[in-house]
């Protein structure tokens, strides 16, 4: 069974950085029956490169058993973090990146690599606003959710 994941961080309006993001889950039972949940999670001031990663979070820690996942992101960063490997080059180098920076959003990237560890996971980079289906979904629904009232407060921001 392939589970798909579609995830979109949306920042939107406020210099601050508030936004939201969304996350849909596509999966087949042993029935064979197609089954869609969504999430979002509300309004949120962080950044948007951490509201990327709290997708993709979002849509492994939403599952129950381990599965073969092919995760759908508009963030190149994300994407190539795994698929360019970058992500064990920070590990080997103790989470240092480039001329020694730190890594930003080490404690989202330790995370991902938990939520991520008992799936066999395809990142697939999907340009964003180019017509495809599931990123537009995903950007309507990370949009509602910024234009909702709930606010949580990204800790990692001070």
């Amino acid at each position: 069974m392939v589970v798909k994941i579609y995830t979109d961080g949306a920042a939107r309006g406020n210099p601050d950085g508030p936004g939201g993001y969304g996350t849909v889950l596509h999966y087949v039972d042993s029935k064979g029956v197609l089954h869609e949940r969504e999430y979002s999670q509300g309004y949120v001031r962080t950044t948007n490169n951490r509201m990327e990663l709290m997708a993709a979070i979002v849509g492994l820690e939403a599952l129950t058993r381990p599965c073969e996942v092919e995760l759908y992101s508009d963030s190149k960063y994300l994407t190539d973090a795994f698929n360019k490997k970058w992500i064990d080059g920070w590990i080997k180098k103790n989470w240092k990146r480039g001329k020694n920076e730190p890594v930003k959003n080490r404690e989202l990237w330790e995370r991902l690599l938990k939520a991520k560890a008992p799936h066999q996971v395809t990142f697939i980079w999907v340009k964003g606003h180019d017509g495809h289906e599931m990123n537009e979904r995903c950007d309507t629904l990370a949009t509602t959710a910024a234009d909702g009232d709930d606010l949580i407060e990204d800790p990692g921001i001070a």
